[in-house]
């Protein structure tokens, strides 16, 4: 007789529960006379419970947040035979083990389907069904977004309009006005303006059930309330039927103008659920949390107190409102509110983590590598190819230029996101723009989110050839347009044939424009 799968997640549960407990357990008998401050090696929900407010979730694709936690982080899926496989961190307390994920999903495309929690409430999260404002959505691509974390390389959560992950029967979570705490790491550079990119409480039933029926932190730049400060992306409450920079709902903090688009962020968000809420944020590569608000509950009715219902929701709305895009690497959430000095020390702990930190290889085209392309054409010689305000163009590149000029002209070379390509192809990621590839649209190349369609796929793909020019250079061919490759033409970038009808297929100096350098990054 074959055992349902619903009975294989509790065993599961379960077994890890036994697990969880006992080395909690064990903690409490080695740690009983240490004062209540987090060990040196302490990870952020060990900081939290320390503190006195435990974890009742604990989600991430790229590290754990238990010292010792050893048990999966997600589950794939691919699309070859519909099996699935769970990915883990190399050792407790560590980093995901994404070698698992390349081998297992070679020669093929996988999907996330669940986001295991780590904490003893085993809030796992899986693909959201339909809600009031959305159909069911669909899983996340499980390649979209390579980063490396600790000098490892590790995959995020990608999320595009239309992908969402949910538990609407949870243990632990604050309802009915209860207090708690939340952050997540996410990413300044992956937005919009659609509701909504939430992580957090949300309702039961997927459907909007009123003001308070929410308590989640929310990233991105709609402004729900006016004015807001700046272009964002602002790290707002969202408390349902509005997201909210303070009681009156607007921002009443004007050097809030957002965070920019930094590559890596910590958002967060806590509430005692009566009569008060915070937000805060921080570069999740270097230094402190900055406070944006701490006051009141919003002034109008249904929010003091709140009515939180438990569920937990991560890239959507509460209803499922799903045109939201967003980045994922890390969160958690907590019973009771965390104290200042906690998420002082969880903010150290993600700084410490590495985020975007070099790959550790450069200047070849194996994946992981960091590296630069100068154009070699005779006009040229000292441009780059780099991206600008979402278009590839080549432009000059030095040691005295800016260091924004200067990520724009670094890549990292990811295995190839079309799974059929040959093992020497490879497609191109920005170095400051995690998870957004070298992609062509219309001939034309700019850099752009991978959304996990084949049509991206085979776009940002590449196979690398001697170069046309020979000299030791390299040509790289469109993977789907094998006959076009790509070009510099009036320092824009193009995939080019030798000849044809659209000018930048010029015959003229074509070899010499579609022969590169491949360089030492100009950004570590």
């Amino acid at each position: 007789m074959s055992i349902p799968r619903s009975c294989h997640r509790r065993l599961r549960r379960a077994v890890l529960g036994v697990l969880a407990t006992l080395a909690t357990v064990a903690a409490l008998v080695v740690g009983a006379a240490a004062p209540p401050a987090a060990a040196a090696g302490s990870l952020p929900c060990d900081v939290y419970g320390a503190a006195g407010t435990p974890c009742v979730a604990a989600h991430s694709l790229v590290r754990a947040l238990y010292a010792s936690y050893h048990g999966p982080l997600y589950q794939v899926r691919r699309a070859s035979d519909g099996a699935t496989a769970d990915v883990g961190p190399l050792t407790a307390g560590g980093y995901a083990n994404a070698a698992a994920q390349d081998s297992f999903c070679t020669g093929t495309t996988c999907v996330i389907t669940e986001i295991y929690d780590q904490s003893p409430r085993h809030n796992d999260l899986t693909v959201e069904g339909a809600g009031g404002a959305g159909a069911a959505d669909v899983a996340a691509p499980a390649d979209a977004l390579p980063v490396t974390v600790g000098g490892h390389q590790v995959y995020g959560l990608e999320i595009s309009a239309g992908m969402g992950y949910r538990d609407d029967s949870t243990s632990g979570v604050a309802v009915n006005g209860q207090a708690e705490g939340m952050y997540m790491v996410t990413s300044g550079t992956h937005v919009n303006n659609r509701c909504c990119f939430d992580y957090g409480n949300a309702e039961t039933n997927n459907t909007d059930t009123g003001n308070g029926h929410m308590d989640a932190i929310n990233f991105g730049t709609e402004c729900w309330f006016s004015p807001c400060h700046g272009q964002g992306p602002w790290v707002q409450a969202d408390l349902e039927n509005g997201l909210f920079q303070s009681d009156a709902g607007y921002s009443r903090n004007t050097s809030n103008t957002g965070t920019g688009p930094l590559p890596f962020v910590t958002a967060l968000l806590k509430n005692n659920g009566q009569n008060h809420f915070a937000l805060k944020w921080g570069n999740a590569q270097s230094g402190a949390l900055t406070t944006t608000y701490s006051g009141g509950e919003p002034t109008a009715s249904g929010y003091s107190p709140m009515h939180q219902e438990g569920a937990i929701v991560l890239g959507t709305g509460g209803d499922n409102s799903n045109g939201s895009v967003g980045s994922f690497f890390e969160g958690v959430m907590t019973s009771g509110i965390p104290t200042d000095a906690a998420d002082d020390a969880v903010q150290a702990n993600i700084v410490s983590a590495g985020y975007g930190g070099p790959t550790g290889s450069t200047g070849t085209l194996t994946p992981g590598s960091e590296i630069s392309l100068r154009a070699t054409t005779a006009c040229c010689t000292a441009d780059y190819v780099r991206h600008q305000n979402d278009a590839a163009v080549i432009s000059a590149i030095t040691s005295g230029s800016s260091a924004l000029d200067k990520s724009d002209a670094t890549w990292i070379v990811r295995r190839a996101l079309a799974s059929a390509a040959a093992a020497s192809c490879v497609s191109l990621e920005s170095r400051n723009y995690p998870g957004d590839f070298l992609r062509h649209f219309d001939y034309r190349l700019r850099r752009a989110p991978m959304d996990g369609t084949a049509q991206f796929r085979s776009d940002a793909t590449f196979c690398p050839t001697t170069g046309r020019s020979g000299s030791g250079t390299t040509s790289f061919a469109s993977y789907n347009y094998p006959a076009r490759y790509l070009r510099h033409y009036d320092y824009g970038l193009y995939i080019a044939s030798d000849g044809g009808s659209n000018a930048f297929d010029s015959a003229t100096s074509w070899a010499d424009d579609v022969s590169w350098r491949i360089t030492s990054p100009w950004s570590p």
